[in-house]
């Protein structure tokens, strides 16, 4: 499994994308910044768009990928979540007055994108691999999701504070090589990530037990303003398998 990073933040400026993941050219896991990473031709290539919650750092190019490629294919582009987060987009951004409803453009019957509602706990079909969806502790309806091809899997955490599901799902597998986690303030801001319910690195340290062991960690969402101090703290934690994620960083697993 290829996954290609196209924003590693939980926030925007010239130098910080989005949260957004490419898996296999074809799946993207959120679109926080997927129009600003990819050309148009690579867009192109996105079938299905896999989102873990409706804020808009996950949810921002999402409007602008379903225009770009709007006539490029026969087949509709998904937007696939569970049912709560489908429901959010609809009544808030694809409404006709944010922005047009493509899921009737160009009419009913050949709309340019499906919204398909998953199910939860159980296995589902995306893009050519088979995902799980996981409900995860954040302030709107969220969920990780475990993404499976062949003998390898992954683990994306979408936003979360401490949580438990997930992680015991990912310790009941033996073929899971890599977790994908936010981390998304400093310690000093943990006031504030409690209350919104993300993780810093001394909330990370006790996650990090619930873990599957010896699978390695790679961190995304950090806040660009906090950046620095962030650095400075995951590396204080003393874990091999920890790292930063950068925008543009590509891994295979």
């Amino acid at each position: 499994m290829r996954v290609r990073v196209l924003g590693a933040h939980g926030g925007s400026s010239p130098f910080h994308r989005q949260t957004s993941f490419l898996v296999n050219d074809s799946l993207c896991v959120d679109a926080g910044a997927l129009t600003d990473a990819l050309p148009l031709d690579e867009q192109a290539l996105v079938r299905a768009v896999l989102v873990t919650h409706a804020h808009m750092d996950h949810v921002a190019s999402l409007p602008f990928l379903v225009e770009n490629v709007f006539g490029r294919h026969a087949m509709p582009l998904e937007i696939v979540a569970p049912g709560e987060i489908l429901a959010a987009l609809r009544k808030h951004l694809f409404n006709d007055a944010l922005w047009p409803d493509f899921s009737r453009l160009p009419n009913d019957l050949m709309p340019s994108v499906t919204f398909r509602a998953i199910p939860t706990r159980e296995p589902f079909e995306v893009a050519g691999v088979v995902g799980t969806a996981i409900p995860v502790s954040h302030v709107v309806p969220t969920y990780g999701y475990i993404l499976s091809e062949g003998a390898t899997s992954i683990v994306f955490s979408g936003d979360t504070g401490p949580t438990e599901e997930l992680w015991r799902e990912a310790r009941a597998r033996n073929d899971v090589k890599a977790l994908f986690v936010e981390c998304s303030f400093p310690d000093d801001l943990q006031h504030l990530a409690d209350a919104s319910k993300h993780l810093t690195p001394a909330t990370l340290r006790l996650e990090i037990e619930k873990f599957p062991p010896e699978v390695p960690i790679y961190l995304h969402h950090m806040k660009p303003p906090s950046l620095g101090r962030l650095r400075a703290e995951v590396a204080a934690l003393g874990d091999a398998r920890v790292s930063l994620l950068s925008d543009g960083d590509e891994l295979t697993f």
